[in-house]
């Protein structure tokens, strides 16, 4: 855990870490492919997706209709993801996971394109193909497995984060990232070294929802927690500039 990563307080908000934290998840499908007269019909189908989350916590997938994953999808909208915290573990089985329920529902919002296509820039060359669709996931519950002794059934509304009177703020994401990537990469460049120790420069910032901001650098995503939730821009701001004089505060920083 890093210095700008306080304690996890509930299972639902460890839940929201994992899924906010990952790039890619995992995605269990019932199998479409030949109808139900088809030997393989209806067999869980395992493949790989790229994932975004929203403001509230819930998952958004950017699929190809050619897809056998979103053919499953639309015969059966029920699917599982599973996310992990697994890296560089002796034994990755000590660390944090989550397999979360849901189903999934077309999404026409270009805001919700827009963060995807920012957390993952590659998307941008189909995202305005006519086969590819975004979906958002409804929650409906989660498995969390935390460590020993930790081990959690949540229900969907449990797990997400309750956005009502923060809608400033996502209508303001898209301008606080310009901004900060136009105006303070320093500012980023401090927070991923002095807080969440991430060394070498580059770093660039994706989105910001309420309990945290996104990184990337070419290919490795970074995830920096807010220690008091924002509701609008002006509540980012503050928490940003606190953040980033923490960090240049740090021991071995010489712009301190």
């Amino acid at each position: 855990m890093t210095d700008a990563s306080p304690p996890v307080a509930t299972p639902a908000a460890e839940v929201r870490r994992l899924l906010r934290t990952a790039g890619t998840a995992a995605l269990a499908s019932r199998l479409a492919r030949g109808g139900p007269d088809s030997e393989s019909w209806g067999w869980p189908y395992p493949s790989l997706v790229l994932l975004t989350v929203d403001h509230a916590g819930h998952p958004l997938l950017l699929l190809s209709d050619l897809a056998d994953h979103t053919a499953n999808l639309k015969a059966d909208p029920r699917l599982g993801l599973l996310v992990s915290d697994v890296a560089g573990l002796d034994d990755p089985l000590t660390g944090p996971r989550a397999g979360v329920l849901g189903t999934v529902e077309p999404s026409d919002d270009p805001d919700l394109l827009a963060r995807v296509v920012r957390r993952h820039p590659g998307a941008a060359v189909y995202a305005g193909f006519a086969d590819f669709h975004l979906y958002r996931i409804r929650l409906a519950r989660a498995h969390l497995v935390a460590g020993f002794g930790r081990i959690h059934w949540l229900e969907g509304p449990e797990l997400s984060f309750d956005t009502a009177g923060r809608e400033a703020l996502a209508a303001a994401e898209a301008e606080i990232v310009a901004h900060m990537n136009e105006d303070h990469l320093d500012a980023i460049a401090a927070m991923a070294a002095h807080l969440l120790h991430l060394p070498g420069e580059g770093w660039a910032m994706t989105g910001v929802d309420p309990e945290g901001c996104d990184l990337r650098r070419g290919p490795d995503l970074a995830r920096l927690a807010f220690d008091t939730p924002v509701h609008d821009a002006e509540s980012c701001r503050v928490e940003l500039v606190r953040l980033t004089r923490r960090a240049r505060k740090r021991p071995g920083n010489a712009t301190a």
